[in-house]
């Protein structure tokens, strides 16, 4: 239900931007920040909330973040302007932070078998399905007939939900030995992304050669390069870089930004597209990107037996090819496009997006120490939100210079690297380094 509600919340804002933006007098750049403070917040706080479950509670940890997340929902609900929108929507990602990575480290210490874990992560991955299938048809029917501010409002009954059954059957858990804060290890993460995010919205508007965009990115590189020299140096840092030297682990992380980066650009972009080039309502155009969501539906749960049948190879190289593919295809939509083409287009993205998700989370979390779940899942959960706000920012920042062939073609890229790293990353050769980077960590507190 956490994924539900933040999942649905992402799909069907996105089909409520050009009513928000009239209403609130929002330009593209407006509309980005709308999606994108939620994603830059959520990235930066998934691996504090991710070591804080593990310390005191994942099952406190969790419904603090139901009530945070459900409260944000309320507020931009009652938004009265674009600023505040923005503002309530950094308190709904604080909330939000606090729930998938925390419910994938819930699912992880729950289910130990190899096979259970990955049906497991595939019926949770399933979800993303759900909400792609729903979330637009949810969001068009809300908007046209009360209006954007009701996407919100929907977010109040299922965080209720989501509450009540936490506490009537989720057990609590946490790590043996607690982990201690890194407060400067997350405010460098927190520039990092913020400038990164920033750099690329502001600064592509005057072009890429500009200050903003040259000054975002260089602070961005310097707090990247003070996260690599500071927390090896902590005994308990906030970033377990020691991960990274997994390859698996570095390659799901960067698919993960990859797959999501190509899902937020395809919403951004067909959403626009949808209802100002081919003049369609916001219940139209949630309509058009059924086909997309329903296949998404079919192929994130199957995703997850195929992991545990084959392995993660398989999955990560068609989703690669299908996003690529889906990408070249729909690089020359205009107002005239017949639907069979735009649909086919919806179709084969809906593979490849339904594919991936599974063996990301399966790769990433697979081989690492339990009692490092919540960490481990966060690094994950924010690859997945860096990528989402890189591809609105990136692809949005295109379009507004007047070029959605090249956003298409940004979409197709994304696709190309899920393919040659999901490719490269999965090998028996590659998984062998997993237990050499995990090796300061006892051995029966890994999967295996």
């Amino acid at each position: 239900m956490s994924l539900l509600i933040v999942s649905l919340d992402v799909t069907a804002l996105n089909v409520a931007l050009p009513e928000l933006g009239r209403e609130l007098d929002a330009d593209v750049s407006g509309l980005q920040w709308t999606i994108d403070v939620y994603t830059v917040v959520l990235a930066s706080f998934l691996m504090l909330s991710g070591s804080m479950a593990d310390r005191v509670g994942r099952r406190r940890v969790f419904r603090v973040g139901l009530v945070v997340f459900t409260s944000g929902s309320v507020l931009c609900a009652l938004a009265p302007g674009l600023g505040w929108l923005i503002a309530f929507r950094a308190a709904q990602a604080i909330g939000g932070s606090m729930l998938n990575p925390v419910a994938m480290s819930i699912i992880t210490n729950t289910f130990t078998d190899r096979r259970e874990l990955a049906r497991a992560i595939g019926a949770w991955g399933g979800v993303v399905g759900l909400s792609m299938a729903i979330g637009p048809i949810v969001g068009g029917a809300l908007v046209h007939s009360f209006g954007w501010r009701a996407i919100f409002w929907l977010n109040l009954p299922i965080g209720l939900a989501a509450l009540i059954l936490t506490t009537r059957f989720v057990p609590e858990s946490r790590a043996p030995r607690p982990r201690r804060l890194d407060p400067v290890g997350q405010l460098l993460v927190i520039v990092l992304l913020g400038s990164l995010t920033f750099g690329i919205i502001e600064g592509g508007r005057s072009g890429w050669a500009s200050p903003l965009l040259v000054g975002g990115l260089v602070i961005a590189a310097a707090a990247l390069a003070g996260l690599v020299w500071y927390e090896p140096r902590r005994r308990e840092p906030l970033v377990e870089l020691d991960f990274f030297r997994s390859v698996p682990f570095s390659g799901a992380f960067v698919i993960a930004i990859a797959a999501f980066a190509a899902l937020a650009g395809f919403l951004f972009l067909n959403t626009l597209y949808l209802q100002d080039e081919r003049g369609l309502s916001p219940l139209e155009a949630g309509l058009c990107l059924l086909p997309m969501a329903g296949v998404t539906l079919i192929f994130s749960p199957l995703s997850g037996q195929l992991v545990g049948w084959i392995g993660p190879r398989g999955p990560l190289v068609v989703a690669g090819v299908a996003i690529a593919f889906s990408g070249v295809l729909l690089s020359e939509i205009d107002a005239d496009t017949p639907l069979a083409l735009l649909f086919t287009g919806y179709v084969v993205f809906g593979i490849g997006f339904g594919l991936v998700n599974a063996p990301i989370t399966h790769t990433a979390v697979t081989g690492m120490p339990r009692s490092q779940a919540g960490v481990a899942a966060g690094i994950a959960s924010t690859g997945r939100q860096v990528g989402s706000a890189l591809g609105v920012a990136v692809v949005g920042t295109v379009l507004a210079a007047g070029s959605r062939t090249a956003g298409w073609w940004v979409i197709g890229g994304c696709g190309g690297l899920v393919l040659l790293l999901g490719a490269a990353t999965t090998g028996a050769r590659a998984r062998r380094t997993t237990e050499r980077a995990c090796a300061k960590f006892p051995e029966g507190d890994r999967p295996g």
